[in-house]
């Protein structure tokens, strides 16, 4: 016969810059939530946020438009002015919310009533956030002498000793 499974989807989120998203499946739905916040609580990651336009304030949209994608739905999360909101469906919107992302405008591909996956795809876009370098975390320092330029004092004494 059939053996009936629950599958839990669980977020966790401070609305300030961190959210993890946990499934888990269980033979009760108890035991599948709480399996679930084990593990939302365990893949925590951190969210950068940015501006849209000029940096007055606090950062309140993403920073530049990243794209995440599980099975076939992908997302693209786009910035947006501040005062818009997010603009997404119900489920990537509260993601998008507990991340501490004010205004946002989503697109999405595939099949998307696959709840999972499109959770999961706002998931991974939002995570995507930290996944390159702009110009505001470059390191800043000096470049080093070149070698020749460096040592050609020593090298001249040792010509000269000789």
């Amino acid at each position: 016969g059939q053996r009936t499974r629950f599958k839990a989807f669980v977020l966790v989120g401070d609305k300030n810059g961190h959210v993890g998203l946990g499934v888990k499946c269980a033979k009760e739905v108890a035991t599948a939530i709480r399996g679930a916040i084990t593990v939302a609580t365990l893949a925590v990651v951190p969210i950068r946020r940015g501006y849209w336009g000029n940096k007055l304030g606090d950062p309140h949209t993403v920073p530049t438009k990243v794209t995440g994608k599980c099975g076939s739905v992908s997302v693209r999360l786009v910035p947006a002015p501040r005062g818009t909101g997010i603009v997404a469906a119900a489920g990537s919107k509260k993601m998008i919310d507990f991340a501490g992302v004010h205004d946002c405008f989503t697109s999405s591909r595939g099949h998307t009533a696959c709840l999972g996956n499109f959770i999961k795809a706002t998931f991974f876009a939002l995570r995507a956030t930290y996944s390159y370098l702009t110009p505001d975390l470059w390191r800043t320092g000096t470049i080093p002498r070149h070698p020749f330029k460096e040592h050609s004092q020593f090298l001249q004494d040792t010509k000269s000793k000789k």
